[in-house]
């Protein structure tokens, strides 16, 4: 048995409180993106409509629904729902006219064995190996933020993650020769992700 507590941050809310916060997050996501840029936000159940519906009405237009099916999930210790082994993940352009996004779709094909990649995305868990440093509850693997960077963004351009956590965005950001910027309120992650930062640059060199 094990307790699953991922912190303050993640207790339950109303569903009032939650859209609430889901809209001014976001709305402020609209004002710093560039025309030409992308957003992409990952959750589960619990979240994502309410992400969905926040991002139409604070004047994005959802691109598409990824779903990350993840090959080894946590087991179902209730036993009285299905094992949950995904999250989706939206990625929304400004709904304005005109909107010359970037979508490095060839590279992508690439990477799919010369086959036009489709929107489910199957990989495993975060790797033990990627939380040498410490842990964090929603640590995402590098695998995905490796792909989602490739996607959308060219070398030296800027990318902001404002829920940093451990800072994989950041890592992935790093070793694909993008800048990076990104928040986080808890000082225990923000040490999690310079201790990740250090490891990785040392072994680069």
């Amino acid at each position: 048995m094990v307790i699953v507590d991922k912190g303050r941050w993640d207790k339950s809310e109303t569903l009032k409180y939650k859209h609430k916060f889901n809209k001014k997050w976001i709305k402020e996501c609209y004002r710093i993106l560039k025309d030409t840029g992308t957003i992409w936000i990952s959750g589960t159940l619990h979240n994502i409509y309410s992400i969905g519906m926040a991002l139409e009405e604070e004047g994005f237009k959802i691109i598409n629904n990824i779903t990350w099916q993840k090959t080894n999930p946590p087991p179902n210790l209730a036993c009285k729902t299905f094992t949950h082994s995904t999250e989706t993940i939206l990625w929304a352009r400004k709904n304005i006219k005109k909107c010359k996004y970037k979508f490095n779709y060839e590279l992508m094909k690439q990477m799919n064995n010369g086959k036009q990649m489709k929107d489910v995305w199957t990989t495993n868990l975060t790797k033990p190996s990627e939380k040498r440093c410490g842990k964090h509850p929603t640590q995402k693997p590098l695998e995905l933020l490796r792909r989602i960077i490739l996607a959308s963004t060219d070398e030296n351009n800027i990318i902001l993650d404002p829920f940093s956590g451990s800072g994989t965005t950041g890592i992935s950001a790093y070793k694909l020769e993008r800048n990076y910027i990104g928040i986080e309120r808890e000082k225990e992650y923000l040490d999690l992700a310079i201790r990740r930062y250090e490891e990785i640059r040392e072994e680069i060199k």
